[in-house]
């Protein structure tokens, strides 16, 4: 009687999360990621993270989620697609990765968690819980590949049969026992090496093992220093982010156009030519990126990426 109830809640859980426009909801028992200790830690020490000190905080925290929430029980594990097809007008154009083409991200997906939990509320009853996208030490792709997602992928990506990768991951961790999907799945990258021979800066030093200061979303996003020599030629014209691993990903071949309207392009984003962006002002900047996850690295920061794209090609 007691499963029975408990998968009424999960199921509960995982129709409101489509109805609010999720590609995936799975769910998973909070608990310690005990494989994935040994592997951030040894990711850590090699330095991997480059400038992301942040990466070294809360270590026990990322590994086990009762640790960020009081009584914590279940992980509901969440995808929200961003794929799209459209690209720049102007070929010549810098690049800018598909996931940064709207609204940002994480706004949109913490008001469609709000709604989530505000669902289990009323119908289950008061749940305790928090939401995460991007800003807590959370292992989002363990989490994902613990509820049966997808697996991470050789690009250290999570991959899923059915839709490929072009997806958000995000969490409630709540403090209620639900029915937990334990059936994480299967790896299915093969032999495949694309992604390892197509990355530009050569970041993925080994199958699932992606070296975070050579990646380019790294060098364009989170690096607040000059972008070193060593990448001179080698950006492949993104100035924000970066597609390629999953681009030439044979998975990606099910990638489904997403439906979220807040991730729609502003009109003048994919209009704009090379000699524009290269005179890019911080007017145009505030217009096109209004609300857009490119404000993080702001407009000196956009700028930067521009001109070692101009002078180093």
């Amino acid at each position: 009687m007691v499963q029975q109830r408990l998968q009424g809640y999960s199921q509960l859980i995982k129709k409101a999360a489509a109805e609010l426009g999720f590609l995936f909801c799975g769910i998973s028992p909070a608990g310690f990621l005990e494989d994935e200790a040994p592997r951030l830690e040894n990711w850590l020490k090699k330095g991997m993270h480059g400038e992301m000190k942040y990466m070294e905080n809360y270590f026990d925290k990322r590994l086990d989620p009762r640790l960020l929430v009081d009584g914590a029980k279940s992980v509901i594990s969440l995808g929200l697609n961003y794929y799209t097809n459209q690209k720049a007008e102007d070929p010549l154009a810098p690049k800018i990765s598909k996931y940064a083409y709207g609204a940002d991200y994480h706004g949109v997906i913490k008001d469609k968690l709000k709604l989530l939990l505000q669902t289990i509320n009323e119908q289950i009853g008061e749940v305790g819980g928090r939401a995460f996208v991007d800003s807590a030490p959370v292992l989002d792709k363990a989490w994902a590949k613990k509820a049966g997602l997808g697996w991470i992928g050789k690009n250290a990506n999570l991959i899923s049969k059915k839709r490929g990768s072009f997806f958000f991951l995000a969490e409630l961790i709540v403090d209620i026992e639900l029915a937990y999907d334990v059936a994480p799945t299967a790896d299915h990258c093969g032999d495949c090496t694309r992604c390892i021979d197509a990355c530009p800066t050569q970041a993925i030093v080994g199958p699932y093992i992606v070296d975070g200061s050579r990646c380019i979303s790294y060098l364009t996003i989170e690096l607040k220093n000059e972008i070193p020599q060593e990448f001179k030629g080698k950006m492949d014209n993104w100035m924000f982010g970066c597609d390629v691993c999953q681009d030439v990903c044979p998975w990606n071949r099910f990638s489904v156009l997403h439906q979220e309207p807040a991730f729609k392009p502003n009109a003048d984003l994919l209009g704009l030519k090379q000699q524009e962006w290269e005179e890019l002002t911080t007017d145009v900047f505030q217009k096109v990126f209004k609300n857009s996850a490119v404000k993080r690295t702001k407009y000196y920061g956009l700028k930067r990426n521009i001109n070692f794209l101009k002078n180093n090609s």
